[in-house]
């Protein structure tokens, strides 16, 4: 445990260096981390398979690699199961024997199909020896996590407002069309039959939730755009790192993103609803912002990066 840790906390580090905003140190770091791992490596009930191997060199361990079988969305069919996902929290030691990186892939990507993942994907924030290992396995990007650290206090933007439940059909419609350039992009989003009620189900049960914002754009009626401004979650940020500060944007669509290769109408009411989720993360106190975005949804990453926004974590698809 004293070693994983500390390996645990050099990782940690090497992300903090990347954006000491987005990936903040936790005050209590080296405690986080070992309640996390105590919790994984021992606890009887857990919310979902996790895995964890070490690279043992003669008694002394110079890696760790950290992966999960990830439940699919409930608005996903999910038609080849539960894929596997290799988490960012894994390293491998400066001294490590050559092809530690490599070794350690390998035994996480069998231990996932083992346990029955048809799919791996895999995440990529700092450490050049993972990124050309995954590239060199076959991953290829699937969704960028771009970020931005300085969202300030713009003020909300007059032609966006608070959702309501009688906004509820009208995002639910908008969410179909998102859903559908999604499948579009990429069968890995395949949509489930009962992916409208859900969500629908889904929305209704956020609008009762206070630690995030719902807004929209457009009449009832009539709506144009959707965006929710929520707070950042386990799954993307390893123990090591507070993320107090942090909000995550995934539910974000307006009819100026339609086409995922161009912005033809402009992004006028795109960038409303992108500018309204920082102000309501300001007004929270949040000071770093990340949305969540497929990677060949060009015309969506254009808005983002026209907005300041830069990719900070990859998660890449091996099929």
């Amino acid at each position: 445990m004293p070693r994983l840790i500390h390996l645990l906390m050099l990782d940690a580090q090497e992300r903090r260096a990347e954006d000491a905003m987005l990936w903040k140190m936790a005050d209590d770091a080296p405690a986080q981390i070992e309640k996390a791992l105590t919790f994984a490596l021992a606890a009887k009930q857990q919310p979902f398979r996790q895995f964890w191997h070490v690279a043992d060199d003669g008694g002394q361990i110079t890696g760790v690699i950290h992966a999960m079988m990830l439940p699919v969305p409930p608005i996903y069919a999910g038609p080849f199961g539960e894929p596997g996902l290799i988490l960012p929290d894994s390293f491998v030691a400066a001294d490590a024997a050559s092809g530690t990186v490599d070794d350690l892939l390998a035994a996480a990507e069998d231990a996932l199909h083992e346990a029955g993942a048809r799919i791996k994907l895999a995440s990529y924030v700092a450490g050049e020896a993972w990124r050309t290992a995954f590239n060199a396995s076959g991953y290829e990007p699937l969704t960028l996590y771009l970020s931005r650290s300085d969202l300030g206090d713009q003020g909300m933007p007059v032609s966006v407002r608070q959702a309501t439940e009688d906004d509820i059909p009208g995002i639910v419609e908008r969410s179909a069309e998102n859903r559908q350039v999604l499948f579009n992009i990429d069968p890995f989003w395949d949509i489930h039959p009962e992916a409208d009620p859900r969500f629908s189900a889904w929305m209704t049960r956020s609008l009762t939730l206070r630690d995030r914002d719902m807004m929209v754009q457009g009449d009832s009626e009539d709506l144009q755009g959707y965006i929710i401004a929520q707070p950042a979650s386990r799954l993307h940020f390893p123990p090591a790192h507070d993320i107090t500060g942090t909000g995550v944007i995934d539910d974000y669509y307006h009819r100026e993103m339609a086409n995922p290769a161009a912005l033809e109408q402009g992004n006028e009411g795109a960038s409303a609803l992108l500018r309204a989720a920082e102000a309501a993360f300001a007004n929270r106190g949040i000071g770093a912002a990340v949305v969540v975005c497929p990677a060949s949804w060009a015309s969506k990453v254009e808005l983002l990066e026209s907005a300041g926004y830069e990719t900070a974590m990859i998660w890449s698809i091996k099929r």
